[in-house]
């Protein structure tokens, strides 16, 4: 994958570093006049004046070196969310924040890391840096590219395929939460996914008391909260700060959760107690990661860090072990299949391939097969592949199999 790489429209790309500009521009206007004055957004002392003494914010924390009251993005959310008389200056500093990384780390920068004997871009992957064995991505980092924003959306139209060629993504759906299901054996969450049945409004009438049809996006979407937050081990006040809600409510959904799901909390109590008494806790095919400071008696209303990372350990290894295995089998398919088919990228539960016309339905075959049957002999759920192909990354329709 890394000496293969990925073509760029960069063409496209130029479009919208000027675009971007301009909307730098409008933001820098209009946060000044925010602030009455023109100063350096990105200096931090002229912005923490500005911030706290000027438009009088109230601090919330301070940084470790130095003290001073802290002008993070963590403090800028909480910020744009509260009443305030100026509550549009941290919204306009998040807005401009998002637009400048995105130019910097993508726009501006992928063209110049195009080699100019393949005309691609060139990631690096590390097996050894992320501590669940999960891939991760560097010069570039193609992993951190947001898909839901517009913004981001658009980088993704600059990876484009081969010409005449297809990009081919197929991507685990709710990978983490089945494998939480195989591990914890709860028999409501292994039915729910035996028949194919959408898990966050599942959750959603149990926690909120309500018949499946009677569950609102509003109910989904703090399901959907909830239930990814479980595999963190999130607490009531984290859970609280997702879903800009009072903590009272937060640990009522938490506490919800459980009652209805006891076997996912004997599941995580027993694996504390394996990983305490042991001194690691191992993913599904045996890999082990060194976990100290498990406490003897804990509770899911106040996990500490390795607790958290324990939890989360055993569910994320085991979906890097399955994507990893499905990773190999598909590379061993085409080149014995003697196919073109490059795989290009994996980015977490979603890998994404260059395709020429001949092999589509071919390989979106072939990969659908090894991705749905990688484990299939240890899993006792069933995994389920979304898959979708289109000149580039963005502009992809669903591909059936």
């Amino acid at each position: 994958m890394e000496s293969l790489g990925v073509r760029l429209d960069l063409p496209l790309l130029a479009r919208i570093s000027k675009e971007m500009d301009t909307n730098l521009k409008a933001l820098e206007k209009d946060i000044y006049a925010l602030a009455g004055r023109e100063f350096n957004i990105a200096s931090v002392p002229q912005l923490r004046e500005v911030l706290f003494t000027h438009l009088g914010f109230k601090p919330l924390k301070k940084t470790n070196i130095g003290g001073e009251s802290s002008t993070d993005q963590e403090t800028l959310e909480t910020l744009a969310r509260e009443p305030h008389p100026h509550v549009a200056f941290p919204q306009k500093l998040l807005e401009h924040r998002k637009i400048a990384k995105l130019k910097g780390t993508y726009v501006d920068a992928l063209p110049l890391l195009v080699n100019p004997r393949t005309g691609r871009v060139h990631t690096s992957f590390q097996q050894t840096v992320a501590a669940t064995g999960r891939l991760s991505s560097s010069d570039p980092n193609l992993q951190n590219i947001p898909i839901r924003s517009e913004m981001g959306g658009q980088i993704r139209q600059a990876f484009i395929a081969e010409e005449g060629w297809q990009l081919l993504s197929a991507d685990y759906s709710q990978v983490e939460l089945r494998l939480l299901a195989h591990f914890s054996a709860d028999p409501t969450l292994r039915q729910a996914f035996a028949e194919g049945r959408d898990i966050h409004a599942l959750v959603a009438s149990r926690i909120f008391n309500v018949p499946d049809t009677a569950v609102t996006d509003n109910m989904r979407r703090v399901a959907k909260t909830v239930n990814f937050g479980v595999i963190y081990g999130i607490s009531a006040p984290g859970l609280a700060s997702r879903l800009n809600i009072p903590v009272a409510e937060g640990a009522a959904f938490i506490d919800a959760y459980f009652q209805k799901y006891p076997r996912v909390q004997d599941y995580q109590e027993a694996l504390l107690k394996g990983c305490r008494e042991q001194g690691y806790v191992s993913t599904i095919l045996g890999r082990r990661r060194r976990i100290e400071g498990v406490r003897a008696v804990t509770s899911y209303k106040s996990r500490n860090q390795p607790e958290r990372e324990a939890i989360n350990m055993e569910i994320q290894g085991s979906a890097a072990d399955l994507i990893k295995v499905a990773m190999l089998n598909i590379h061993r398919r085409l080149r014995d299949e003697k196919l073109k088919t490059r795989m290009l990228l994996q980015i977490h539960d979603e890998l994404v391939f260059e395709v020429p016309p001949k092999e589509e339905k071919r390989v979106a075959k072939l990969v659908h097969e090894e991705m749905t049957q990688a484990l299939a002999d240890r899993l006792q759920v069933p995994l389920h592949v979304d898959m979708c192909a289109g000149a580039n990354w963005q502009d992809m329709k669903e591909v059936k199999t």
